[in-house]
């Protein structure tokens, strides 16, 4: 009946908390956490297989490097302008991940790292677009991510 009862008892308790505390917010908020908790249980994935996990350090310090980096760089483009020979553009980048966890965990490195965002998966092609704040060339982007991160995470992940 209560596949996450922690998540029903906190929806119920945030449900309560924003609303009046009466009999009918009660059990409209009763039904409501339930049929929550219910669509986690149906959305809830498979879980993560690690080949490498003492890989993952590494895959931490490098992204914590790249995201210290580039909020340096992006301030520094807010600051002072950009400069001759850099705009915004967007990449279209071929991947070689399949796997929906390393596919999650490198949507979260691209968008986390200030200056860049993952926008679109293509399925069918393996290829994301991304935006890139303040590119020079377009083709070294390309094979950092690659080699920087996607390299990475399948050796993690597969």
């Amino acid at each position: 009946m209560f596949p996450y009862p922690l998540l029903t008892i906190a929806l119920l308790v945030m449900w309560l908390l924003l609303n009046d505390f009466t009999l009918g917010h009660l059990l409209l908020g009763s039904i409501v956490a339930v049929f929550a908790s219910w669509g986690m249980a149906a959305l809830r994935p498979d879980k993560p297989k690690l080949r490498k996990w003492y890989l993952l350090p590494k895959l931490f310090a490098i992204v914590m490097v790249d995201v210290i980096r580039s909020n340096l760089a992006v301030s520094w483009v807010i600051l002072r302008g950009r400069t001759r020979g850099h705009h915004a553009s967007f990449i279209n980048l071929p991947l070689d991940i399949d796997d929906p966890t390393a596919l999650a965990v490198f949507a979260v490195i691209i968008t986390s790292t200030p200056g860049s965002a993952w926008l679109e998966y293509d399925s069918r092609r393996r290829s994301v677009l991304i935006h890139v704040l303040d590119l020079i060339d377009e083709d070294e982007w390309r094979d950092q991510l690659k080699n920087r991160y996607e390299k990475l995470l399948l050796e993690i992940f597969s």
